[in-house]
C-alpha cells in the first residue's frame, strides 16, 4: 500500500454493527477501528454501545453477531462515551484516511451517530476509501466481506465474525492483499462505487464521487471518472 502512505499519515480502518439498516433510525451496537501509521497498527478501539432504555435487539441482529440485550446491558458503554474514543483515533493528525467495507453504509451510520454530540466535524478532515468497491473491480460477485476473505485465502489471518473489530482486521488484510496484487488503491480514494440500478443509499458524501459500478468488470472504475 505505498501509494496511500505516501499520501495519509495515518489510516482508521473500522466497522460498525447497528440495529438494521435504516440511517438515522436504527443505532450503532458495536464500533470497532484499527488505527495504522506506517503501515503498523498503533491503536484498536473494541466497544459496545448501550441502546436507549425501552429498546431491544431484534432477533435477527442477536442471531447474526451474537451480541444480546443482556450483553450491551453489562459491558455497553453510553453513545457519547463510544463517540469520544472514536474522534480520538483521528486527532492530531494532518492527513487522515477513513476506511470501511462498504463505506457508505459505515460512513453514514458514524455522521448519524456523531451528530448529536457536536462530533460529526471529525469527518471533514478524512479522506475516505470504500474496500468494497476495490473488491468489485477485482472479483466476481458475491461480493460480501466473506467471499472476499475466501477469494484472497485469507483465513488464517482474517476473520469475518460479524463482530466490528473483527471486521475492520480483516478489512486491514484484505487492503493489503489486494495492494500486492495491484497497487492502485490511491485511485480509489473519495471514489465509491454505487449500484448500477438502484443508485446511492442514504445520504451522499460532498467530498465523494459517486459512479456506477457494473457487475461486469472491463476496466478499474478509476479509469471510466477519467474520461469525464
Amino acid at each position: 500500500m505505498e501509494g496511500l502512505w505516501k499520501r495519509f499519515d495515518r489510516m482508521v480502518v473500522f466497522d460498525t454493527e447497528t440495529t438494521g439498516v435504516a440511517f438515522g433510525r436504527d443505532r450503532i451496537i458495536e464500533l470497532g477501528a484499527v488505527s495504522l501509521e506506517a503501515g503498523e497498527e498503533t491503536e484498536a478501539l473494541d466497544v459496545l454501545i448501550r441502546l436507549p432504555e425501552g429498546r431491544t435487539l431484534p432477533p435477527f441482529i442477536v442471531e447474526l453477531t451474537g451480541i444480546t440485550d443482556g450483553l450491551l446491558a453489562a459491558e455497553g458503554v453510553e453513545e457519547r462515551e463510544a463517540a469520544e474514543a472514536f474522534c480520538r483515533l483521528l486527532a492530531g493528525c494532518e492527513r487522515p484516511l477513513l476506511v470501511a467495507y462498504n463505506a457508505q453504509f459505515d460512513l453514514n451510520f458514524l455522521f448519524y451517530f456523531l451528530r448529536p454530540y457536536g462530533r460529526a466535524d471529525v469527518l471533514r478532515a478524512p479522506r475516505f476509501l470504500d474496500a468494497l468497491t476495490v473488491y468489485r473491480d477485482r472479483r466476481d460477485y458475491p461480493h460480501k466481506l466473506v467471499n472476499a476473505i475466501d477469494a484472497y485465502g485469507l483465513e488464517d489471518r482474517a476473520v469475518n465474525s460479524h463482530r466490528a473489530v473483527d471486521d475492520a482486521r480483516a478489512t486491514v488484510a484484505l487492503l493489503a492483499a489486494m495492494a500486492a496484487e495491484r497497487d492502485d488503491l490511491e485511485r480509489y480514494v473519495d471514489l465509491f462505487g454505487a449500484h448500477p440500478k438502484y443508485g446511492v443509499s442514504g445520504r451522499r458524501i460532498s467530498s465523494v464521487t459517486y459512479w456506477p459500478q457494473s457487475y461486469e468488470r472491463t476496466v478499474p472504475l478509476y479509469e471510466l471518472t477519467d474520461k469525464i
